[in-house]
């Protein structure tokens, strides 16, 4: 939970009494599928919003769309960051720049691999077939 301060005087002019519907909706248009369960309330300038987000980005960027509200000057953070684990099943024929490619778009992100399996992954040219190794976020 955070808690974040803003000008109250400043930002986008909304009808009175429809700051909550407002901010859900500034919120559900510029960030769309990366917040789940989105819930909003409006209390005399404090905003509380709760909901799963998919990274810590999006957290922020849905505070800031709510903090940037004429009549807020105080934003009540609840959402919760929901990170689903990518896991992958080492093939015959890879190689961590191989994987790369695949899951990034760049062979030369194998580096990214290694470090985030380096208690699994010793050396990144000795992968095996079978083994499973953990696909983190860029």
């Amino acid at each position: 939970m955070g808690i974040f301060s803003f000008l109250k005087a400043i930002g986008k002019k909304v009808l009175p009494g429809r700051e909550a519907e407002e901010i859900t909706a500034d919120i559900r248009e510029s960030l769309g599928q990366q917040v789940e369960d989105l819930q909003v309330s409006f209390d005399d300038g404090t905003v509380t919003i709760s909901g799963n987000v998919d990274s810590q980005a999006t957290k922020e960027k849905a505070v800031l769309l709510a903090g940037n509200v004429e009549s807020v000057e105080k934003v009540i953070d609840h959402l919760m960051i929901e990170v689903q684990p990518v896991f992958y099943t080492i093939q015959k024929g890879d190689s961590l720049s191989k994987i790369a490619q695949a899951q990034y778009g760049d062979p030369m992100k194998w580096n990214a691999l290694f470090e985030a399996n380096r208690e699994v992954i010793k050396d990144p040219d000795l992968i095996y077939p079978g083994q499973q190794i953990r696909i983190p976020g860029l």
